[in-house]
């Protein structure tokens, strides 16, 4: 793969560029931003070796979308139009189902593979890109069969070479799950967020009281509204699913406390312990 073209040069494109050039030193990375002062950022930081634009695709051998997934449904068309036969295409995006719709009669169809890498910070731009971002992450493969293979082999070995992990799913599970583990741990995040910084107009002192855990907890919070809220758009009817049962916990607990239940306050979290077993699990 000679010539690679990123498509958005944030933390998650940038974080490509970088890995993909220290893998293959031979190949030239070409970026594709919105914003020209992202480009100018990028090649200073030898993210990229240079700036490119639609009409160039023609000459990619890969080209990686890592642009919020609004903005997606009307770029990656645009994207499968300019590219040769032979060229692999690949995004990043949170959700899938709306994405996988927008190409699924589109003539080459068959040169995209929809993916989800989980990774990630809660920065952005070309100066969040890290080295090895993407190592020992999970990698959420959707409707694989519907790229070409030739185009798959070379995507997983990318993809193996990166450290990953793959798993296979349909896009409407993608989404349903994601919502759970991903989405609405933002949405929690914001909210606790929120409720500080109201809180704070009256107690001027409250993060002076701010200990680690509360910066870890809403750490989340700090991510790109311009980000998520698409996400949040696009997977709408899960993610209300998921917060009607997270309310719904959360007024159990609260019922319990009033009730001055504690025995059972402390069944609740003593039970949800087991999560870090799941979670060493999956590490």
């Amino acid at each position: 793969m000679n010539n690679i073209f990123i498509i958005g040069v944030g933390l998650i494109g940038g974080s490509f560029a970088l890995d993909i050039k220290k893998l293959y030193p031979e190949s030239h990375l070409y970026g594709i931003d919105k914003r020209e002062t992202h480009l100018d950022e990028a090649i200073n930081l030898k993210i990229i070796d240079y700036k490119s634009s639609f009409e160039d695709l023609e000459n990619a051998d890969l080209v990686i979308l890592a642009i919020p997934v609004d903005a997606t449904l009307s770029v990656l068309p645009k994207v499968l139009d300019h590219i040769s036969d032979d060229a692999l295409v690949f995004d990043a995006g949170s959700t899938k189902e709306e994405i996988c719709a927008a190409v699924k009669n589109h003539p080459k169809r068959r040169n995209y593979l929809a993916a989800h890498p989980i990774a990630g910070t809660e920065h952005s731009g070309p100066r969040a890109a890290l080295h090895n971002l993407y190592m020992n992450k999970t990698n959420i493969i959707c409707e694989v069969e519907e790229t070409a293979f030739k185009l798959q082999e070379k995507a997983l070995k990318l993809f193996s070479d990166l450290g990953m992990r793959i798993r296979y799913m349909n896009p409407k599970a993608h989404d349903k799950h994601i919502a759970y583990v991903s989405h609405l741990s933002h949405i929690s995040a914001f909210m606790l967020g929120k409720t500080v910084i109201d809180k704070e107009k009256n107690e001027r002192d409250i993060f002076d009281m701010a200990g680690s855990g509360f910066e870890s907890t809403v750490r989340l919070a700090k991510s790109s509204p311009a980000m998520w809220t698409p996400i949040f758009q696009q997977n709408k009817t899960n993610v209300i699913e998921t917060l009607n049962e997270y309310i719904s916990n959360l007024k159990h607990f609260k019922k319990l406390m009033e009730e001055e239940d504690f025995e059972a306050v402390f069944k609740e979290m003593k039970d949800t312990n087991h999560i870090k077993d799941i979670l060493n699990g999956i590490n």
